[in-house]
């Protein structure tokens, strides 16, 4: 990967619409070359998908929450199913620490994140929830150095 690649990943990070042609001139090569370069990146999985972000408030999705649980490694197996087949876990990862998972989540009201929490106490133990009130910085990618 070189500076230009570079560049082609951190316009896409902020805009996955950006035109070939907006970034063949930022990146002052043809758009065949921009368009060569991306799918490379695709091919080797640098690039993994595109995504489209939404305002969930204005979908009635109006609470947001992190739900740490504490799992046995052996319950692992159950677990990882259950949260992908659970459309409201909108990113789930395995920590360090007390609790063995966090979950981001997002229901339309807290009586939805509780009947949720309820479910994952009961299948799976022990949980910590954390509701946000608000946040300062959304989702992002990483700004790569171009130089």
């Amino acid at each position: 990967m070189d500076q230009i690649d570079m560049k082609i990943l951190n316009m896409l990070q902020e805009n996955a619409r950006v035109s070939l042609k907006e970034m063949s001139k930022a990146c002052y090569i043809s758009s065949p070359a921009i368009a060569a370069r991306i799918s490379k990146m695709e091919d080797a999985g640098i690039i993994t998908g595109y995504h489209t972000s939404i305002d969930q408030e204005k979908l009635d999705y109006h609470v947001k929450a992190f739900v740490m649980v504490q799992l046995e490694p052996s319950q692992k197996g159950d677990f990882y199913p259950y949260v992908r087949s659970i459309s409201n876990v909108i990113e789930c990862n395995c920590i360090t620490g007390d609790y063995s998972e966090v979950m981001e989540v997002a229901f339309p009201s807290t009586g939805d994140l509780d009947d949720f929490i309820n479910e994952v106490q009961r299948r799976f133990g022990k949980t910590s929830t954390q509701i946000v009130f608000s946040t300062s910085v959304e989702h992002r990618g990483i700004k790569l150095s171009e130089q």
